[in-house]
């Protein structure tokens, strides 16, 4: 897990930043005096600013990060003043729930915001607050976040000199035909069926089986998905409760040591999200026994019964996305590796113009939108690679369709970076091989709306760039060509 590639060592630059955002934000809320509920409200306010908030321009983290009071301090109000009236509280946090995941429709803003303001219910739940600590929580929230974002935007800006990749955008279509209005409705059933079950098993922490089976519908958007992080979700609690019974027990809340893990667990929260979900879980789950063992709460049975809950919440989710308006892998899995697909013509096209002489065309946009897609296409396609798929046919064309996208990304890497020598010229073989290519990419997806090049120029030629760039159209074309059966195949068995 952690060999995992980290190119630019941009995932630890991440998590070290996080460790010292959100250790600021609780320094200066215990140092503002500050009650120990409200310093923990402040610090987990400054972990999901940092790990929620995505926009793919600096500019737009920071307009992110200050609506996140805007979403999160009324219902953090409303849900403090519902605290004594279980009934109305209960039907006002799947509203919540189901406006949060509406509300990614509109992309990483919505996402960052949907999630804030479940959190900060979710928060109230865990800490048992009430009105007359709004002042306080308030006042922790708005440091917090200031804390965090000096630290963000202007002690350690990342961002600013390596962009991250743009995340694709979601899945797009109108009425149930979009995702996240189909999730938004499997999600509110889930969190239903989870609260109902959650408070049989427990009138005190019964909030955490409804914070499973939200969590489990982040970053999914097929039932394969849905399942499968649930599986992971659960497998990275009991780990962690393993370890909770280890570490955090003995600790009795000791303040300076129950400190120094818990700053060991952000670190892994951020450094294993990307990688590994299990194991993200696992650090989340540890530092939840480290925070109970500050309240003073800390017990065994509190672990088992935290175990108990996410089961709760992970049947929760795996039941509604089952029965509630599904989302079938295959309708998914389909929809990215078109979009891939497209990418992959997009770049060659680019790449093409360059080649020919088009100054102003540059393919790297295109190519760090493939590598975003594709990482998107192996999350849809990881239920059917999972182990625990006993379908080994579906398996075996779903491991080859990835092989030969990678086949693909590679392809278009190195035609890329050809393109921007240059030195590299037009070589005319180049418009037989794009012709090539565009055939074998219509044969997979129709009609291609970007001709690669519309008009020869020059004569033939042997430039080293040239030669370079024809190898990787013709390895593209054949790996677009070998597509096809696997491509076939999965469409007929409804992969």
């Amino acid at each position: 897990m952690f060999m995992a590639p980290d190119p630019g060592l941009f995932r630890l630059r991440v998590s070290l930043r996080a460790v010292l955002g959100i250790g600021l934000a609780v320094t200066l809320s215990e140092l503002a005096g500050l009650s120990l509920s409200a310093s923990i409200t402040g610090g987990l306010a400054a972990l999901l600013a940092l790990f929620t908030v995505g926009d793919t321009t600096v500019r737009g983290q920071a307009l992110t990060t200050a609506l996140l009071p805007v979403a999160g301090l009324p219902v953090l109000a409303l849900a403090t003043a519902l605290h004594g009236m279980p009934p109305l509280r209960d039907a006002t946090w799947l509203a919540v729930i189901f406006c949060g995941v509406y509300a990614r429709r509109w992309g990483p803003r919505g996402h960052a915001l949907g999630i804030f303001a479940f959190m900060m219910f979710f928060t109230t739940q865990f800490l048992h607050a009430v009105p007359g600590q709004l002042p306080q929580l308030y006042a922790a929230v708005a440091l917090s976040l200031a804390a965090s974002s000096g630290v963000r935007f202007g002690a350690w800006c990342i961002e600013r000199r390596t962009p991250p990749p743009a995340a694709p955008a979601p899945l797009d279509g109108r009425g149930l035909a979009r995702p996240a209005t189909r999730q938004a409705f499997q999600a509110t059933a889930a969190c239903a069926f989870a609260l109902s079950a959650g408070q049989a098993l427990s009138h005190d922490r019964w909030y955490w089986a409804v914070g499973t089976a939200w969590w489990i519908f982040v970053n999914t958007a097929s039932r394969g998905e849905t399942l499968i992080r649930g599986f992971r979700r659960v497998v990275g609690t009991v780990t962690g409760i393993v370890a909770g019974l280890l570490i955090a027990v003995p600790l009795h809340g000791a303040p300076v040591p129950t400190a120094a893990l818990v700053a060991v667990c952000v670190f892994g929260i951020f450094y294993t999200a990307a990688p590994s979900y299990s194991w993200m879980m696992f650090f989340v789950t540890v530092m939840a026994g480290l925070l109970y063992g500050l309240l003073g709460v800390l017990h065994p049975g509190l672990l088992g019964l935290r175990l108990a809950e996410t089961g709760v919440g992970a049947l929760g989710a795996a039941l509604a996305v089952a029965l509630i308006l599904p989302i079938t892998t295959h309708t998914v899995t389909d929809r990215w590796v078109e979009r891939a697909l497209h990418a992959v013509h997009g770049c060659t096209a680019t790449a093409a113009r360059r080649l020919a002489g088009d100054a102003h065309a540059d393919p790297a946009p295109r190519a760090a939108e493939l590598e975003a897609l594709l990482g998107r296409v192996r999350m849809a396609l990881a239920p059917l690679v999972h182990p625990l798929n006993p379908v080994r046919a579906r398996k075996a064309r779903a491991r080859q369709i990835l092989a030969l996208l990678d086949d693909c990304a590679r392809e278009v890497r190195g035609l890329a970076a050809v393109a921007a020598d240059p030195d590299a010229s037009h070589d005319a073989r180049l418009t037989a091989a794009c012709r090539r290519v565009e055939t074998a990419m219509e044969s997979l997806v129709g009609a291609v709306p970007e001709r690669a090049l519309t008009a020869q120029h020059g004569a033939p030629g042997h430039h080293p760039g040239a030669e370079q760039a024809l190898a990787h159209l013709y390895g593209l074309e054949r790996a677009l060509v070998a597509l096809a059966t696997p491509l076939r195949g999965s469409r007929l068995a409804g992969v």
